[in-house]
């Protein structure tokens, strides 16, 4: 029997967010990244969303280990989750270790963890495969693409990704290696296709500091600058301005204190001496000589820049002429969000600096040219897009037609979908449970399709409680019924709206009791079918109408 090789995504296809990809040769299984997404605005409640891992649950046994590409939360988010299940060996880089030490630690599993950090250029095995990891650029430190040899031969799967010639900090993207896997002979590529629909080539990240450079050049304000706390070169780049022109600077924000404690820990960032000050030491400085560091890039509600624009945080108030650099671009979703918090910047007199004004933002994902050279080095005789909504991946593939030499090699394929690979053949075929599980404080998974439904209906026209007591012996209405309207209309400006619905519920309990009938559950549902046939046909709306009988 000849050896197979299956690949099958779990997330990060036809969306952006929750990436995960499985890998399955030999009876072994290795996991590539275990990343969260952010709920959409019609998920009501819900905090994050986790990739469906009850196919990696089943097999757990055979699971030899993950390997963790970067450290966004779209790739390291869902380990606590992940390791509540299974007990595997996670293998990363320092900074991405870091990262996901202080998950762990936040949700009390740090000592259950089995954590191995390699550099690129390092390889481990796992079971049939074999794994290396290659440097690349992104919009963190210590990302890598990874090339995994199996019995059927080299996967390159690439992660996040550009190409970045003058990256600060890290060393150049390592394309000699690429180029010479690809003379070597690659069975298929995985590539990040987040920003295919953008011509030539990602800015560099120097751009950025060029740019910071300018605004904080003969500035007399204080300037305050928010950007995603795990890009710790941004951050860097940022207290290096600030030295230049003598400024302190200080931190605000729970998640860029400890990324920026990580980071300085392992050595990927270096703060001059005396730059860093205490948050409460602020008030007391010349504007002019200070710098405030924050988190909320994304508008996210009680984020430390949040907090400021709306006159809630503790120890900072924006004042008119604070200079606000929003050094990111929205994640999309959030593009409501960030406006909301920039309204409320400039509302308080503040100049507010973003990146349609300036170049103070850069993507972290290859552009057309960039996944161009990639598919040009590796020649890969298959290859499948990744990391990307359906467009996405669609325009990566039409790209890819002019480097894969047959376009029967180009799969498109949809969360759970196997692309099987033998020594003759690959194809599309079979499927595995996948999708969305939603965490919701401390549950996962218990609010489901119908609950998010439920919630959308409140949200939308409110909720009617119907409260009646039944006679125990002959079901004649003994007290009631009484109408209580949540969300759906306000009761003092509406009693014969009211009244009129008492009406209508009394009306269909004398039918059911004229019917004998004394199944609850019928007469909820002649209650509730007549509620809302009667509202809708008055008012046009469809609250949640929840019946609730009670005997005497």
């Amino acid at each position: 029997m000849s050896e197979k090789l299956k690949i099958i995504p779990l997330g990060g296809l036809g969306e952006i967010g929750k990436n995960m990809t499985v890998y399955e040769c030999g009876g072994d299984l290795l996991v590539v990244d275990c990343g969260v997404a952010f709920p959409d605005n019609d998920m009501f409640g819900i905090d994050l969303v986790i990739p469906d891992m009850s196919y990696l649950i089943k097999h757990k046994n055979r699971i030899r280990a993950v390997v963790i590409t970067h450290g966004h939360e779209d790739h390291v988010g869902a380990v606590p989750f992940l390791l509540r299940e299974i007990k595997v060996p996670i293998y990363c880089t320092p900074l991405t270790a870091g990262l996901i030490e202080i998950k762990l630690e936040e949700s009390r599993q740090r000592r259950e963890a089995d954590l191995r950090t390699l550099r690129a250029g390092e390889s481990f095995r796992a079971g049939c495969f074999s794994v290396e990891l290659i440097r690349v650029n992104h919009s963190i430190a210590d990302a890598v693409s990874l090339a995994i040899t199996t019995p059927l031969g080299v996967v390159v799967h690439t992660g996040d990704f550009k190409i970045d010639s003058t990256p600060v900090g890290d060393a150049v993207i390592d394309l000699a290696r690429f180029g010479q896997l690809g003379k070597e002979g690659v069975l298929a590529l995985l590539s990040d296709s987040t920003n295919v629909e953008r011509p030539g080539y990602a800015m560099s990240e120097r751009k950025v500091g060029e740019s910071l450079d300018a605004l904080f050049r003969g500035c007399d304000r204080r300037i305050i600058v928010t950007t995603f706390a795990s890009n710790v070169h941004r951050i860097q780049q940022i207290i290096d301005a600030a030295a230049r022109y003598g400024r302190r600077v200080a931190i605000t924000g729970r998640s860029m204190e400890n990324i920026l404690r990580v980071a300085i820990e392992l050595g990927y960032m270096d703060i001059p001496p005396g730059t860093i000050i205490e948050l409460s030491q602020v008030k007391g400085m010349p504007k002019h000589k200070v710098v405030i560091v924050t988190t909320g890039s994304q508008g996210e509600p009680m984020s430390a820049l949040y907090r400021m624009a709306i006159s809630g945080h503790k120890h900072i108030e924006i004042v008119p002429g604070d200079r606000v650099i929003i050094s990111a671009s929205p994640i999309p979703g959030n593009e409501k969000t960030i406006s909301k918090v920039i309204n409320e910047l400039f509302r308080k007199g503040a100049e507010v600096i973003y990146e349609r004004l300036a170049d103070v933002h850069v993507s972290g994902h290859a552009c057309q040219e960039e996944l161009k050279l990639m598919l040009a080095l590796t020649q890969p005789k298959y290859f499948m897009p990744v990391h990307g909504e359906y467009r996405h991946l669609r325009a990566h593939a039409v790209l890819a037609r002019q480097f894969v030499a047959d376009p029967k090699h180009i799969f498109i394929a949809s969360l759970g979908q196997m692309l099987t690979i033998t020594e003759q053949s690959a194809k599309l075929g079979g499927t595995v449970p996948a999708g969305r599980v939603l965490i919701d404080g401390l549950g996962v998974g218990d609010v489901g399709s119908v609950v998010l439904r439920d919630r959308k209906l409140l949200a939308e026209d409110g909720l009617i409680v119907v409260v009646v007591t039944l006679d125990g012996e002959d079901g004649s209405i003994s007290a009631g019924p009484d109408i209580v309207s949540r969300g759906f209309i306000y009761v003092k400006e509406s009693e014969d709206l009211m009244e009129e619905m008492r009406s209508i519920a009394v009306n269909a309990l004398n039918q059911c009791y004229d019917q004998h009938l004394t199944d609850w559950s019928a007469i909820k549902a002649a209650i509730k079918g007549a509620l809302s046939d009667y509202l809708y046909k008055k008012i046009k709306r469809s609250p949640m109408i929840l019946p609730v009988i009670m005997e005497i």
